[in-house]
């Protein structure tokens, strides 16, 4: 029997269908918008019989509202973990860089969690920063990444606080700096804080990089550089939640007798 894995982002939701028997699995992301609830039903309306298994910030209300499909929840920390773990056997650490939270998780030989650390309380050092800062910067969220590669320096950025942030950028702008370096001084300060949670956790290579911010390619090439060999950015990088879940649910399954 097949299982599905959601994982309801502040952003976006990632769909795994997995099939044990196969060992194939299939993928769907749609964005969050401002109606989740009417984007999983979309999302689960071909379900009927079929384990799910719910993460993300938004998977207790999936697992509420949807209460008739017995939706069962994981926690990011354990769906990223396995996720990584099953893409990538060899990898020791996941750094996941979502919209509202940045987490680092430890792994053991088996891919087990060891420790790991999550910034859940501030938006710095999270997409929700970018995308603060990208419309400060009138850029496109999603040609950010690129935009600050075109600097030809990088600026200090003292505060990760959005609002103090945003008047340092616009600051910097009117002593006639250049976007573009800004921009770069607004990742590499991210960059900053996100190696700081590595290092606090205990950085084990290879370390997979995830989560909607791994898409841009200024974090991707700062945090590589900062790692240097075993750092992997991850291929899909939102789906590795949804795969961890959609897996889970598929062990929670046999240990229930295939119920």
């Amino acid at each position: 029997m097949q299982t599905i894995g959601l994982d309801v982002g502040s952003r976006s939701i990632e769909r795994v269908v997995w099939n044990p028997a196969t060992g194939l699995w299939s993928w769907t992301k749609v964005p969050t918008t401002f109606d989740p609830v009417g984007q999983c039903r979309r999302l689960l309306a071909d379900v009927d019989g079929v384990p799910v298994m719910a993460t993300g910030y938004g998977r207790k209300l999936v697992a509420d509202t949807f209460a008739h499909l017995r939706v069962e929840t994981v926690t990011e920390i354990q769906a990223y973990a396995l996720g990584a773990h099953f893409l990538y056997p060899e990898a020791r650490t996941v750094l996941d860089i979502g919209g509202q939270d940045t987490k680092v998780i430890a792994l053991n030989a088996s891919g087990k969690v060891s420790r790991f650390e999550m910034n859940d309380r501030c938006a710095a050092g999270t997409g929700k920063f970018l995308e603060f800062m990208a419309t400060a910067l009138q850029v496109p969220l999603e040609d950010f990444g690129d935009f600050a590669l075109g600097a030809d320096k990088r600026v200090q950025i003292n505060s990760m606080c959005t609002v103090f942030a945003e008047s340092e950028a616009t600051s910097l702008m009117a002593r006639g700096e250049k976007a573009q370096n800004i921009a770069m001084g607004l990742h590499a300060a991210i960059a900053q804080r996100v190696l700081a949670m590595l290092r606090r956790v205990g950085v084990e290579k290879p370390v997979v990089f995830a989560g909607g911010v791994a898409h841009n390619r200024c974090m991707r090439r700062l945090l590589a550089e900062a790692v240097g060999d075993g750092f992997i950015a991850a291929e899909n990088p939102d789906v590795l939640g949804a795969l961890g879940a959609a897996l889970l649910a598929a062990r929670s399954r046999v240990s229930n007798g295939g119920a």
